[in-house]
């Protein structure tokens, strides 16, 4: 038995190393399947003979699945732990993602999404919680922007390897291809992440219930203002990558699905944004960083109204790197802000941050039809700003806002 409280593994300790390369494939794995269908939009519509914003329902079904799920999860990880939750959850997801490949039918298909997102719900529900009781505390915002930058890969590769193939041999093959990629993942994240020692199982009928915990994080003000960063800058997120494709694969550009797909390369940006964001948010303070995370993705908007091709894609990767900022700064808030139920706090955050991406991505759809990408452009804007301002009340002089007085000496 340990005396006190576990502190959690050193920065560059073997341990700390192999849980964040654990759940960079945990990032991996659940992004990969996410987002696969965004790559392969427009064949789901063609096969299907539905719409643009009917066929952006097998992303927003898996999306919102996940949403729905991830307070659930939250209740499951804080009984059985934060390892066994992930393990569980990306196998399920990796069985429906198979099954998925050989849907015989549109509807099929959104309901083995839907439920593919409830399998999925278990990572991001249950990752920064088992960052935050394994890792030193002065070290969770860093490992909390490795982790994210994880899920950059994961929906960089997911969305490249179904174009690709989908290209190629159809997007069943696609879908495919991501369902055993993520198969290994998951295996390498069982033989990587160090079994819990932070971990203190939840007894039923000791301590605050589960609706307790969730009204403890519904009642603050900054953790409000949190969530809304998530629903709001996340739909608008989705939004962009959901109809882009449908932009560049009709006149004048008339690009090949597979050439579209490169398009995700530009998440490559936020790989790198993520990590930067933490570090810059315990010298500067988390809501400087964030405010310009905003502004920068505004910015790349605005270019990506731009005809000439080179000009959006450099929009889409400033936009893209700022989006992933924003939401690094945002989420590892969470347990920052949480004074009690932390699992539920970040729960709750991913539920707003999935339930952005299902209703909000779908709805760019309808500005998309109606007024083609400038609507989508406006949208997305007004959307980022309303995140801004709701930040700049909300979160000013919250904890964790202002740069440590460590970094300050």
């Amino acid at each position: 038995m340990r005396d006190g409280p576990w502190p959690g593994h050193a920065k560059d300790s073997p341990a700390y190393r192999r849980m964040l390369l654990a759940l960079v494939f945990a990032g991996l794995a659940t992004f990969a399947q996410l987002y696969s269908f965004q790559g392969l939009l427009t064949a789901v519509a063609s096969e299907y003979d539905v719409s643009p914003s009917q066929a952006a329902l097998s992303v927003s079904a898996a999306t919102l699945g996940l949403a729905l799920a991830v307070i659930p999860w939250s209740a499951v990880a804080d009984r059985i732990g934060r390892r066994r939750s992930i393990a569980w959850a990306m196998s399920a997801a990796v069985v429906l993602g198979l099954l998925g490949a050989v849907a015989p039918s549109f509807p099929v298909l959104i309901g083995l999404r839907l439920l593919e997102g409830i399998a999925l719900g278990g990572v991001p529900a249950t990752a920064l919680v088992y960052l935050h009781e394994e890792v030193q505390k002065r070290h969770v915002a860093v490992a909390a922007g490795t982790y994210i930058a994880g899920t950059t890969l994961g929906g960089l590769t997911g969305r490249l390897v179904a174009g690709f193939i989908g290209d190629a041999l159809g997007w069943r093959a696609g879908v495919l291809g991501v369902s055993l990629l993520a198969g290994g993942a998951v295996v390498t994240f069982l033989l990587l992440a160090p079994h819990a020692r932070g971990f203190v199982p939840t007894v039923r009928g000791q301590g605050p219930s589960l609706l307790a915990r969730l009204v403890m994080n519904v009642r603050s003000p900054p953790l409000l203002a949190v969530y809304a960063q998530g629903f709001l800058l996340m739909g608008a997120f989705v939004a962009v990558y959901n109809y882009l494709g449908f932009r560049l694969e009709a006149p004048p550009y008339l690009l090949p699905a597979s050439v579209v797909s490169l398009l995700f390369l530009a998440y490559l940006a936020g790989t790198v944004t993520s990590r930067v964001a933490g570090d810059l948010s315990g010298r500067h303070g988390k809501l400087p960083v964030l405010l310009s995370a905003i502004l920068v993705m505004v910015a790349g908007l605005s270019v990506t109204l731009a005809g000439h091709l080179p000009l959006v894609v450099v929009g889409l990767v400033i936009f893209t790197g700022g989006f992933f900022a924003a939401h690094s700064v945002a989420s590892g808030w969470t347990a920052v802000l949480a004074t009690e139920g932390r699992a539920q706090a970040a729960s709750l955050y991913n539920f707003a941050y999935y339930a952005g991406s299902s209703a909000v991505g779908w709805a760019g759809g309808l500005f998309f039809g109606r007024f083609g990408w400038p609507g989508v452009v406006a949208f997305t804007t007004a959307l980022a700003g309303l995140a801004a301002l709701l930040a700049a009340i909300a979160l000013r002089g919250a904890s964790g806002g202002a740069p440590s007085r460590r970094n300050l000496r």
